[in-house]
């Protein structure tokens, strides 16, 4: 597979803005359903809005299109920043983000496809997100189509053995309409990536693997575009992005603070956090 380069689609000022919204809608969500994981939603904000406003060949008239590119949020318990993307992309009414993590809904705490456009698996359970991208990348090589498979994964997630196995898989196939991107907030959910169980040295680890590898500033709508501009960044190999971020970006009583991770902002917070973002309850 030659590299391709992807026109651009939505300019950076709206970049920034659809990355502002994602992280206003988070957190109105969040606090609505008294749930968890804010955290983690502000942390990949950036990474969703630049995939969803320039760099992903996705139709919202068309959510079943065959030559889409698939997105896998393999850690799905930041599901309200997806739902959030995917309604201020118009692939269903903003109305139904008032119904997250509310019984009988379609939109449920961890990501779920069942009833709702654009969701391409339902995950939540850490560490099976890569494996589907690989067999979803697989089948798309062997049917000579041309979409591309995205997979976003948290940093804690890469403790799980079964992404190792799906990292040595996808060079051995040359996987490269495969693509990456680790939310490297550094923080999961009972401490530190380092005190929990240290990475490091993180991008050599993929290296070794086969994998093309770029490091990047995750919070940086510019720098998330410039790398994802020209795909594959080898031919022949699977790409990856080890996208540095920060653990409720955006909100400052929450950056780099663990106890967001399960935290659910009461009224006076959300308040806070909205004001900070620029943005009316």
């Amino acid at each position: 597979m030659s590299p391709t380069k992807t026109p651009p689609k939505a300019a950076l000022p709206e970049l920034v803005e659809l990355a502002r919204q994602i992280r206003a809608q988070s957190a109105r969500m969040v606090h609505a359903a008294n749930a968890s994981h804010i955290g983690t939603c502000l942390s990949m904000a950036d990474i969703l809005a630049v995939l969803y406003g320039q760099v992903m060949r996705v139709d919202p008239a068309r959510p079943e299109w065959e030559d889409r590119d698939r997105f896998i949020l393999s850690k799905g318990h930041g599901a309200a920043a997806l739902y959030s993307v995917l309604a201020e992309r118009g692939f269903f009414p903003r109305e139904w983000l008032r119904t997250y993590c509310a019984d009988g809904t379609k939109l449920s705490g961890h990501v779920s496809h069942y009833g709702v456009p654009g969701i391409e698996l339902s995950t939540g359970s850490l560490g099976h997100g890569l494996s589907v991208g690989c067999g979803m990348a697989l089948a798309g090589k062997g049917d000579g189509r041309s979409h591309r498979t995205f997979v976003l994964l948290s940093d804690g997630e890469c403790d799980e053995g079964s992404i190792w196995e799906a990292v040595l898989f996808a060079p051995h196939h040359k996987l490269d309409n495969l693509v990456v991107i680790v939310d490297f907030n550094k923080i999961q959910s009972f401490g530190s990536v380092k005190e929990v169980l240290d990475l490091d040295p993180f991008a050599d680890k993929w290296r070794a693997f086969g994998w093309a590898v770029r490091e990047i500033d995750g919070n940086d709508c510019a720098a998330v575009s410039e790398s994802l501009a020209t795909l594959p960044f080898e031919a022949g190999k699977p790409s990856v992005v080890i996208a540095h971020t920060i653990k409720g970006k955006g909100i400052s009583f929450m950056e780099g603070q663990l106890a967001w991770h399960y935290k659910s902002p009461n009224a006076e917070q959300l308040e806070k956090a909205l004001a900070e973002l620029g943005v009316s309850k």
